[in-house]
């Protein structure tokens, strides 16, 4: 499972949808639903539900392709601070930093779930 982080970048550009689970389109739990399932691994279409999936991992400890957990949002860690996600109405798929100011108040730790 070395590789989800690279299915989650090559999903850059794509365009934010409400409820949109990909390939075309995607919301948060969307896209991180749609990677993992890439690998066979069910994760259900809600931010919060994922957030409790798997084993916590704590933001040192994060390897590339764990699940981010925000308040009220999720991404895919990426290696290098970075994760990738689908950020909201109006965005595309991208790479954020987990230390930008916006990102590190609402980080709430990552989750292991393969």
């Amino acid at each position: 499972y070395d590789k989800i982080h690279k299915v989650a970048k090559a999903q850059l550009g794509k365009p934010y949808g409400w409820g949109a689970t990909g390939p075309s389109g995607f919301d948060c739990s969307g896209f991180t639903r749609y990677v993992y399932g890439q690998y066979g691994i069910w994760l259900p279409h809600s931010a919060a539900a994922q957030g409790s999936m798997g084993g916590y991992v704590a933001k040192g400890d994060l390897r590339p392709g764990d699940l981010v957990r925000f308040t009220g949002h999720v991404g895919i860690y990426i290696g290098g601070g970075n994760f990738v996600h689908a950020p909201s109405r109006g965005k595309r798929v991208q790479v954020d930093s987990l230390s930008s100011s916006y990102w590190s108040r609402k980080f709430i730790g990552g989750r292991r779930i393969y």
